[in-house]
């Protein structure tokens, strides 16, 4: 009777703490889990892109004043138009490349009256790059004509006399 009673307290201490051990956490919430074998290098990640791909070269474009309409065909449509901000767009792009850090890149346009009147994020307009993308020739690439690269089995039957038919 002794050994089921203190076998029953041994199960028991057990089972508790292997429940308590369950819930205990070892990383925040927002933190990303991914799993154990994502981390090897041979199995394979693929790139995702979420959000508006902005370039310098169209954040070189936005000028001051312009409208909200001039920047939307610039920028595209805005991942985050808050509805209690009205005057505040918020442009976000994000990359994970395989086993790379995720990059983020975050873009932040202001109006005042419906003209542009402030950007703040990673990349700024510079009006001299902007001129310096103007003066750049365009480049014309001559793409050669379509040679006649038949087969050995067509130019066989060419040089026979029997033409194959198309």
């Amino acid at each position: 009777m002794r050994k089921l009673l203190i076998l029953s307290v041994i199960l028991s201490v057990a089972l508790g703490i292997a429940t308590t051990a369950g819930c205990a956490r070892d990383k925040k919430d927002d933190e990303y889990r991914s799993s154990v074998l994502s981390d090897l290098p041979f199995v394979y990640k693929m790139t995702v892109q979420q959000g508006n791909l902005i370039t310098e070269e169209m954040v070189d474009q936005l000028q001051f004043g312009m409208t909200k309409s001039q920047v939307r065909y610039l920028l595209g449509t805005p991942l985050l138009a808050d509805m209690f901000h009205t005057n505040r767009w918020d442009y976000t792009y994000t990359i994970e490349r395989g086993h790379e850090p995720m990059v983020i890149k975050r873009l932040t346009v202001y109006f005042q009256d419906d003209a542009l009147s402030r950007i703040d994020g990673a990349m700024q307009p510079n009006p001299e790059r902007a001129l310096a993308a103007q003066d750049e020739p365009e480049v014309v690439i001559k793409v050669p004509d379509w040679r006649d690269n038949r087969g050995l089995i067509n130019r066989t039957l060419t040089t026979i006399g029997l033409e194959p038919q198309d």
